[in-house]
């Protein structure tokens, strides 16, 4: 992963101390909250509905063991014992004092982290593949590629007050694991004649009006893969609206002005910005390349996993995925126990993570889209060893895509922006689907959840999405079914009239009874419902 030289640690540090003193003015009263506002959101604060929320950045989700360790320390020092692991690969922590802010700040600095650009009309966290570098089907690691749009975006003086928020992925497989194409870009890196190069994706996005990215450029070769980057970003920041915050998004734009003449306006920007020279030389790239060289992997190591404990098998079934080293496989360990909050880990449950990966793990963790963490590197004999760890620390149920991994935002229990409440409804399905043999039967199935239109919780790519809304008062549940963030990529279609709390769990089920009835054999339920359609769900919902 990457290290910070002196310039990185110069920068953030400065960064610290810019904030103390806006803190002090603050508190002292010296400057108003309208004027603190932008100021607190430059660095991840955000005002929630009872406490003050610090959001802290995971570049493309990939953290070291002593970077876990001070997520633990920051959740046990300065909040209520626990973090909340979010859909950016990033963290949050849900209950911070003002005037402790920018000691967490300085806290996190020592380990090389920050909560720069978490928030505010820039370009946020560069997500990844969550596998990269692990992968048994990538084409090269894509967070050379992230980390590279990281250091450029940082700070960029054009890009630091955009229209609107700005997202960016990059992966390097054919499967997508981190909703590239939900993006405001997104780059799938491939090679074309045994070149390198990315097909670049724009204007896709969730939210109150949820759009696909079109393919902007079906091949920009590796060494311009900035410079088109960078136009892409100039013709938005150009063009996009600024009169409208409902209209401010680059989805709005390439709706509005159409794929074909963004595209031509890009490749106008394009050739201008390659005469610029930003684009790093070979030398620069190699030095960042050179933080994602491969660990020191053991070769001849068995293949085989001893699998006679009943727990651990259906665990490695269910949450270990193939990689491209012999001897070697991915441990993804999930943050949804049965009644639990999606995406929480306690102080304890985040160092007894850390421990793991420092021990068989080339101390090295990975954040998920999803809200779960990856161990990327384990050695097939340690898998039982992990597997141990992990039901020590309460964090080995083996539910990785099934109907209890619920991806879910915080709502109205903490958002100020929320209209209804996520984490109960969450928990009251995987309540009503605890029964594990049952959760396998019903095999993939990708259920998400949001508290409001804005759709942290990404429930129009869910397979089953839920959005909560305020009817007159009272929190509302719309169902919506046929969505994916993968590469099938849709956007899930509401079923019909919203339902209560309790009213959307049957729902749910009645959904998935449904499927159960239908289907043939091996089916998953996102293609059983592409191929017989709404009505016959819509029916065992509504009757």
């Amino acid at each position: 992963m990457y290290k910070y030289d002196t310039y990185d640690q110069a920068l953030v540090d400065a960064r610290v101390a810019d904030f103390r003193d806006q803190v002090a003015r603050r508190i002292a009263g010296d400057i108003t909250e309208d004027q603190f506002k932008p100021l607190r959101l430059m660095n991840g604060l955000y005002l929630q509905l009872h406490a003050y929320m610090l959001r802290v950045a995971v570049p493309y989700g990939t953290l070291d063991g002593r970077q876990m360790r001070m997520l633990g320390h920051i959740a046990r020092k300065y909040d209520r014992g626990y973090g909340h692991f979010t859909t950016r690969q990033n963290i949050q922590y849900n209950w911070i004092k003002l005037d402790e802010t920018p000691d967490i700040l300085a806290d996190l600095a020592t380990v090389e982290m920050h909560a720069i650009q978490t928030s505010g009309n820039c370009i946020r966290n560069i997500s990844s593949d969550q596998y990269a570098g692990a992968a048994a089907d990538e084409v090269t690691d894509p967070r050379v590629w992230a980390e590279v749009l990281r250091q450029w975006s940082s700070f960029h003086p054009e890009f630091s007050y955009l229209p609107r928020k700005f997202k960016i992925a990059v992966v390097a497989s054919s499967e997508d694991r981190a909703a590239m194409r939900l993006h405001d870009i997104g780059i799938e890196l491939t090679t074309r004649d045994g070149v390198l190069g990315g097909r670049v994706f724009v204007g896709g996005g969730m939210g109150r009006t949820p759009m696909i990215a079109p393919e902007i450029c079906d091949f920009v070769v590796a060494d311009d893969l900035l410079s088109y980057v960078e136009a892409c970003l100039r013709v938005y920041n150009r063009h996009g609206r600024r009169d409208n915050i409902y209209k401010a998004r680059i989805k709005i734009l390439i709706h509005e002005i159409g794929a074909d003449e963004y595209r031509r306006q890009v490749d106008v920007e394009f050739a201008h910005v390659k005469t610029l020279g930003l684009d790093p030389p070979k030398a620069e790239f190699d030095r960042v390349a050179a933080f994602f060289a491969p660990p020191a992997f053991e070769v001849g190591l068995p293949d085989d996993i001893e699998q006679a404990d009943p727990g651990f098998r259906v665990w490695v079934s269910q949450n270990v995925a193939k990689h491209k080293q012999p001897g070697y496989a991915i441990a993804n360990i999930s943050l949804k126990p049965i009644g639990g909050i999606p995406g929480d880990a306690s102080a304890d449950q985040i160092d007894a993570m850390a421990a793991i990966a420092e021990q068989y793990g080339f101390d090295e963790l990975r954040v998920t889209h999803a809200q779960n963490i990856v161990l990327p590197h384990v050695a097939k004999r340690d898998l039982y060893a992990v597997w141990q760890a992990l039901v020590a620390a309460d964090l080995a149920t083996a539910n990785l895509d099934l109907v209890s991994d619920i991806i879910a935002c915080p709502g109205l229990d903490y958002c100020s922006l929320a209209n209804a409440r996520s984490i109960p409804v969450a928990q009251k399905i995987q309540t009503r689907f605890a029964n594990m043999e049952r959760q396998r039967d019903l095999g993939e199935l990708k259920l998400k959840i949001s508290g409001c239109i804005n759709a942290c919780g990404h429930h129009h790519a869910g397979h089953i999405g839920i959005l909560g809304v305020d009817r007159k008062g009272v929190e509302n549940y719309q169902l919506s079914l046929g969505g994916s963030g993968a590469e099938d990529v849709s956007i899930g279609k509401i079923t019909g009239p919203g339902f209560s709390e309790d009213g959307i769990v049957d729902a749910v089920e009645r959904v998935t009874d449904k499927y159960v009835a239908v289907r043939t054999d091996g089916e998953r339920f996102i293609d059983t419902y592409r191929r017989v359609g709404m009505e016959p769900f819509k029916e065992a919902i509504y009757g």
